[in-house]
């Protein structure tokens, strides 16, 4: 069975669908918020111009989903499927920004919630590259059963190399958390 990269998948609380090029004005003006980015290692991805190569690299990844609430139906963010390696049976979930009106709500949780269940069809481990600054995401991993597993460097779409935090969540640990 091939991964989908960009499925439609709905909980309660959120709906994803594949990220479209006619999402970029749309999308943007959640990202227009300095506040979502402050922990991140890109803080000026607010800014349309940085935005603009954020959007290009989600949209040619091939695995970019939009996040709507699913109670209102707005769009509130994006996340995406990337570096899927068939061979070892893993993939990274990650670039993922939620709009401030739905933080600390429960939509983060329900996002990875579906995003694991869906990926864990297809492979055994699932990474996740955080900021080593980004401390609201470094917990939420925390609470989702990820572990930290060490450094790295990664660069964003021709931005410079910034240390990330690497944490991994294996099937079966993600089986037992659920």
């Amino acid at each position: 069975m091939t991964f989908d990269l960009q499925p439609s998948l709905h909980n309660a609380k959120i709906r994803l669908e594949p990220l479209q090029a006619g999402d970029f004005e749309a999308l943007y003006a959640v990202a227009a918020d300095p506040l979502i980015w402050e922990q991140h290692p890109s803080k000026d991805r607010y800014k349309r111009e940085v935005f603009e190569n954020f959007f290009k690299g989600a949209m040619d990844s091939g695995g970019a989903l939009r996040i709507h609430d699913a109670s209102s139906g707005a769009l509130i963010g994006s996340s995406r499927y990337y570096e899927h390696d068939a061979a070892a049976r893993k993939i990274s979930v990650g670039y993922t920004f939620l709009a401030r009106s739905h933080w600390a709500s429960g939509h983060n949780r329900a996002l990875k919630t579906l995003m694991l269940d869906h990926a864990f069809r297809f492979v055994d481990r699932v990474v996740f590259q955080v900021g080593v600054d980004n401390w609201r995401s470094r917990k939420a991993m925390e609470k989702l059963g990820a572990t930290a597993i060490g450094e790295e460097p990664v660069s964003y779409f021709g931005e410079p190399s910034r240390p990330n935090v690497i944490f991994q969540i294996d099937a079966d640990g993600w089986a037992a958390k659920r």
